[in-house]
């Protein structure tokens, strides 16, 4: 069962549709969605993981660093009536946690492994092929066009790297076992490119 609205599909279809949104858009999340159906027999609450996957990037504003926050709280509001208060702040936190991509505790196991196939899928496309992983990294260098060169190397060098220092890019073994490797490679290869 789906906790998303007819109303509120359109209104997110909207929100994802903006013409800044060069990565972080319907295409995104259609991807993840597809993904979550690859990974359906593995989720414990799959209404709750696809109310994350619509409103995790729901606010979208390169000049804030409150983005996850305000989409939590959008999502909190616009699914105030259809989500049971304890799932509701699952879905939040799930949403919060796309900030640092780091799985936040919870008081139960199930809960914890939803949380983490949802992050993983979302840094999915860090696994891709090269030609789509160059097509991500330029989508998203579309998206902080306002920021000068130097600072985005800084900042993006700053991004990958903490990447790699994890001891895994991935919270869940389904995640881990088939994209770790390959993350790891296009991510040292996009800092050799910033580099040039």
């Amino acid at each position: 069962m789906t906790l998303i609205s007819e109303a509120i599909r359109a209104e997110l279809v909207h929100a994802y549709s903006a013409p800044d949104r060069h990565y972080h858009n319907l295409g995104h999340v259609e991807a993840l969605l597809g993904l979550m159906r690859d990974n359906l027999t593995f989720l414990s609450d799959p209404a709750a993981v696809e109310a994350a996957v619509w409103f995790h990037d729901a606010i979208y504003d390169t000049h804030r660093n409150d983005n996850e926050a305000r989409s939590a709280d959008l999502a909190r509001e616009r699914l105030s009536d259809t989500a049971a208060a304890e799932q509701m702040d699952r879905i939040a936190a799930m949403i919060s946690a796309t900030a640092r991509h780091t799985l936040p505790s919870f008081p139960d196991e199930r809960t914890a492994s939803d949380c983490a196939l949802f992050l993983d899928m979302d840094l999915a496309i860090l696994a891709s092929p090269a030609a789509r992983f160059a097509a991500y990294e330029a989508a998203v260098r579309l998206e902080y066009g306002w920021v000068a060169e130097t600072m985005w190397i800084a900042g993006r060098r700053h991004v990958l790297e903490g990447f790699l220092a994890r001891p895994n890019i991935y919270a869940s073994p389904q995640f881990r076992s088939r994209c770790e490797a390959a993350a790891r490679r296009n991510l040292v290869q996009a800092l050799e490119a910033l580099a040039d």
